[in-house]
């Protein structure tokens, strides 16, 4: 079946429902690096008061957007990953002990296909930060 290329044109926005604005956005800040662009303060054009943010490379940030509302009531396996060089892995790791976050324990992995700071917010969203890319990981993966 081919590929319809023409479905999306690439990540949007991704949206973290939390109870405390203050300590996400400390963590956006603190750990990815991300700059606030909008804070709603009482308005609330949506569905709850809300705050945008931009991380990563300027020519091409990812929009995170966080709401207020309720935590997620467990922890599971979905995350999201945030690329990181290998070289930032330990002050990255340093960053998320700072703010006194759990740092889970990652999967066993292949030789190869990067290493991955894996940690929850207040909200029991799972983050991971990862040095590697896909091509590196099929690589390894399918050279096995």
């Amino acid at each position: 079946m081919k590929a319809n290329t023409e479905m999306i044109e690439g990540l949007s926005h991704i949206t973290f429902i939390v109870q405390n604005l203050d300590r996400m956005e400390e963590i956006l800040v603190s750990v990815l690096g991300a700059r606030k662009v909008y804070d709603s303060g009482d308005n609330t054009f949506s569905v709850s008061r809300e705050r945008f943010f931009l991380a990563g490379e300027e020519a091409a940030p990812v929009w995170l957007a966080i709401m207020e509302g309720e935590s997620l009531p467990t922890r599971t396996y979905n995350h999201v990953a945030f690329k990181i060089s290998e070289t930032d892995y330990p002050a990255s790791l340093e960053r998320v002990q700072a703010l006194g976050l759990e740092v889970r324990e990652g999967r066993s992995r292949v030789a190869g296909e990067g290493r991955s700071i894996y940690f929850h917010d207040h909200n029991n969203h799972l983050f991971e930060l990862h040095t590697g890319t896909l091509e590196e990981r099929l690589k390894r993966y399918i050279s096995k």
